[in-house]
């Protein structure tokens, strides 16, 4: 596998955000790249706001002197799309509709080279519709960068069913020398990322709508347990919720009306009142100037236990045995299934089931459930839920066990499968659909999730941490509780839990099917 040498012309269709983004990636790079938009003006505008962007780079000393000069070199505008015959590369990055895109590769193809290769930045279209009908659709890839391009390392190289390899592996190479992180992917709705991310605001939009917690507590759950660097709502307002909602119905409906796609209503209702996010002023926060963040709910101080007595493994939350004992806890050990017995509380990591369905057997009196972490050792907050049966005092004597070991407390509705463990279990889930269906490896999934979304773990990396089972047994409980088929297991993580094989680092042979 071959980079495009740094010699080879470089052509960017679209002036905007991305395209202008694209274009001083490869200019930076070293190639010298032409930059074309049909709205008159718009491709020297862009020039100049990428020579700016640059100059403020080499100000913060990001990029060594000399560089702004070195891209006005390089970037030149085109006058008309005749101009871009000698790209050994286009990319294209107008408008998201199909026909214009169309018309746009059929008109390049009469232009350039036969040799030359022609991308597409879509991030919703499939590339191999977007190929049909030209003569040599071979040539014809997805090149789908993120926002903002210069500074995003992920890019997914999406190939349609006609796409040449050979194009597939210049496309990687070139974009790993343009110093990206490259992740290849079959066309398929929403690719790699704007797939398996989906139920990162499924879920939380829907423990909303469920009276779980206010926006503010499940942000920071998801934030200070599970490592995200934001909550999905804090997300949601930074993309736009008229963005995030048209990406969700898209996938929705490319998928047949899967349920696992679902939109929300209440994302629906704010893109009916224009509460978009921070472009709008308001979202699910109120963005303002001088508004008052709202603080996430939290437990006051309890005493905390002298003595906790483990019965089992606690599987992902066995870490909390060495944080007790340096707390001063005194802790016993014995056989059981995982719980952590106080005086008046038995405590136990969510399942997938409510607390109170759990309790109803009699084996566990007093429960509160408590919810996964990242990393117990430096999380900074946790999420417990009483059962209906158990006593006001197990609650007290929860929140001061985890006050005791450093962490913030906050009390949620007893909902199944809590926060976290729900938001992992159904981001495992679909990463690990998307392998069964051949859209992409493994490893290039938790790359994608990584570096495109900033996830703290990959999906399926994470899956396999917290045990392949115990992320089947959260999604089945899930299912049963809802009746829902939106929670039904993958059937790879099936057969892998029935297997006894991993989710992640037993794959890596699997490779993608073109």
């Amino acid at each position: 596998m071959t980079a495009l040498p740094r010699s080879a012309p470089v052509a960017v269709v679209g002036a905007g955000a991305m395209g202008a983004g694209i274009a001083q990636v490869a200019a930076q790079a070293g190639h010298p790249v032409t930059l074309f938009d049909a709205a008159p003006g718009a491709a020297g505008k862009a020039r100049e706001g990428i020579l700016a962007n640059v100059a403020r780079q080499v100000e913060k000393g990001r990029l060594p002197e000399g560089a702004r000069e070195d891209v006005a070199a390089r970037l030149e505008v085109a006058p008309a799309l005749e101009a871009l015959g000698g790209a050994a590369l286009v990319v294209e990055a107008i408008v998201e509709r199909l026909e214009v895109k169309r018309q746009l590769f059929a008109g390049l193809e009469e232009i350039v080279a036969p040799d030359a290769i022609l991308a597409s930045n879509t991030s919703s279209l499939s590339i191999t519709a977007i190929a049909a009908g030209l003569k040599h659709p071979e040539r014809v890839a997805g090149l789908h960068f993120f926002n903002p391009a210069p500074v995003m390392a992920l890019v997914e190289v999406v190939a349609g069913l006609a796409s040449d390899r050979r194009v597939l592996d210049t496309l990687s190479e070139t974009a790993r020398e343009w110093g990206k992180q490259p992740v290849l992917a079959k066309s398929t709705p929403g690719f790699i990322v704007n797939r398996v991310a989906r139920p990162f605001y499924a879920e939380g939009l829907r423990l909303l709508e469920e009276g779980a917690a206010d926006a503010a507590t499940i942000d920071a759950v998801v934030r200070e347990a599970g490592g995200f660097r934001m909550g999905p709502f804090e997300l949601m307002d930074l993309i736009g919720h008229d963005v995030n909602f048209a990406v969700t119905r898209s996938v929705f409906e490319a998928y047949f009306h899967d349920p696992r796609y679902r939109p929300s209503l209440t994302q629906q209702e704010l893109v009916a009142a224009g509460w978009y996010g921070r472009k709008s002023g308001r979202g699910f926060y109120d963005h303002a100037p001088g508004a008052v963040r709202p603080v996430p709910a939290t437990l006051p101080a309890y005493p905390a236990p002298r003595a906790a007595a483990v019965e089992g493994d606690l599987g992902p939350a066995k870490p909390l045995v060495a944080l007790m004992e340096r707390a001063g806890i005194a802790v016993s050990r014995r056989a059981g299934a995982g719980v952590i017995r106080l005086d008046g509380a038995s405590l136990a990591l969510s399942d997938g089931r409510t607390a109170t369905a759990r309790a109803a057997g009699g084996e566990l009196e007093d429960l509160v459930l408590f919810d996964l972490a990242l990393d117990y050792g430096t999380a900074s907050r946790i999420a417990v839920a009483a059962a209906c049966q158990a006593r006001p005092e197990a609650l007290t004597q929860a929140a001061g066990l985890f006050q005791a070991l450093g962490k913030a407390v906050s009390a949620v509705r007893d909902v199944p499968g809590l926060i976290v463990a729900r938001t992992v279990a159904m981001l495992a889930n679909e990463a690990g659909e998307a392998v069964l269906t051949g859209v992409a490896t493994p490893a290039d999934i938790d790359r994608a999730m990584t570096f495109g979304v900033n996830y703290p773990r990959g999906p399926l990396a994470w899956g396999q941490d917290v045990g392949p089972a115990r992320i089947l047994r959260i999604l089945e409980n899930l299912q049963a509780t809802y009746g829902e088929d939106r929670y039904r297991p993958s059937a790879l993580l099936r057969h892998r839990v029935a297997a006894g094989q991993s989710l992640h680092t037993g794959m890596e042979a699997e490779a993608l099917s073109l």
